[in-house]
């Protein structure tokens, strides 16, 4: 049990630096961002957002529930995704800091965004973890290109938050933790889930399909209003695009 703990902890250690690498291209952005720019980002991240909904959440979802052999994957897959959806829309009505009130639209917006990633970012740890506690009973084939390709696909995803929360005020220090922090997870989940295993392993589809629920409400309801315009598309496009041919190439 303690082997499996430190490879888990070693393989959901990597993803998470890979978050951190991430979310310090706020660094290299020079000067405050210009409302076109300010799009660009905002559609990036809404276009990472949308493919990792579908290829790293949505698609495994179903795989995972039509292996088990009990319900079609069509059943979590869709149960899970609008509990995400609900669960956020009502985070969104309830928590009084993420309430919207004149001239924190930003704040709003970042703060949903930081919270769809994060539970996106749950159920890869747990994956990962999962994945590295089969490896340590032997079945070592998958866990290391596993968490290979989940890292790689982290690096977009933490400038999708550290990005935003830059243009929307942040000093880059600050947007830099905002986007490092969202990745933190993966290592708590990823060493957890390897201490109930046999308990969580079932759950796995809903969880997904939850987590795409919670991004796909954060893309609709804040990003794509927001990121309207020619440089907002063509961020939308670009950020799809590269997290789909990451996920593909790298699932």
């Amino acid at each position: 049990m303690w082997y499996a703990l430190c490879r888990a902890a070693a393989g959901t250690g990597f993803t998470f630096l890979m978050t951190v690498l991430g979310a310090a291209a706020v660094f290299f952005v020079s000067g405050e961002p210009q409302p076109r720019s300010q799009k660009a980002m905002l559609g990036f991240a809404g276009g990472v957002m949308t493919a990792a909904s579908v290829w790293s959440l949505l698609l495994p979802a179903i795989e995972q529930a039509e292996e088990s052999g009990g319900l079609p994957g069509w059943v979590p897959a869709a149960g899970g995704m609008v509990l995400g959806v609900v669960f956020l829309a009502a985070l969104d009505a309830c928590v009084p800091f993420l309430r919207r009130s004149e001239g924190e639209e930003s704040r709003h917006q970042s703060a949903l965004l930081m919270t769809a990633i994060t539970l996106h970012n749950i159920p890869e740890g747990m994956a990962v973890g999962l994945a590295f506690a089969l490896a340590g009973a032997g079945e070592t084939a998958g866990a290391a290109a596993l968490a290979l390709g989940i890292g790689i696909q982290n690096f977009p995803e933490g400038a999708a938050i550290s990005l935003p929360l830059r243009q929307a005020g942040a000093s880059r220090l600050r947007a830099f933790l905002g986007g490092a922090a969202s990745g933190a997870v993966e290592p708590l989940f990823g060493v957890a889930v390897v201490l109930a295993a046999g308990a969580v392993h079932p759950l796995m589809p809903w969880l997904l399909s939850f987590a795409a629920g919670a991004m796909v409400y954060v893309v609709v309801e804040e990003l794509v209003p927001q990121a309207q315009g020619r440089s907002g598309t063509c961020g939308f496009i670009t950020g799809f695009l590269v997290m789909m041919v990451l996920d593909v190439s790298l699932g």
